[in-house]
């Protein structure tokens, strides 16, 4: 069974009391449980990791040569600050999949801008939850 690796940035584990009226009233265990279903469904198995520290994100990327088929990477606000996430995206090479679950076209001029999105194979934006689904199935093609 391929192994996935989900990584979930700054402040995603805040769901639920972040913002509701942007990113809802569901919390960050529900991702997780909406995630873990996902993955079963889809044939995947799966390993979520969430920081609010780049170091520690870039550090899951490179760990994960090796150990993981593909990474699901909603980098949250590194998304529109950080190059050293989508270099360490690039340097391990694995497939990978941007997700958001907020559609940042819609959001404020400085989030326009994702440098992550050049690392990875498929952006998903805007689709809450079901994005990672998503990024599962798309992910789950490849293989």
């Amino acid at each position: 069974m391929k192994k996935i690796l989900v990584i979930n940035g700054p402040n995603i584990n805040m769901l639920g009391k972040r913002e509701p009226e942007i990113y809802g009233t569901e919390t960050y265990v529900d991702l997780l449980e909406f995630i873990n279903k996902a993955a079963l469904e889809a044939g995947l198995t799966v390993c979520c990791f969430q920081s609010n520290y780049e170091g520690a994100i870039v550090d899951e990327i490179q760990n994960a040569c090796g150990q993981y088929d593909g990474i699901i990477i909603n980098p949250a606000a590194y998304t529109h600050t950080s190059i050293a996430i989508p270099d360490a995206l690039k340097a391990v090479g694995l497939p990978a999949v941007e997700v958001h679950l907020s559609d940042l076209s819609k959001r404020e001029a400085y989030r326009q801008t994702s440098y992550t999105t050049e690392a990875c194979r498929k952006t998903i934006m805007g689709k809450g939850f079901e994005g990672y689904k998503m990024a599962l199935q798309f992910l789950q093609t490849l293989f």
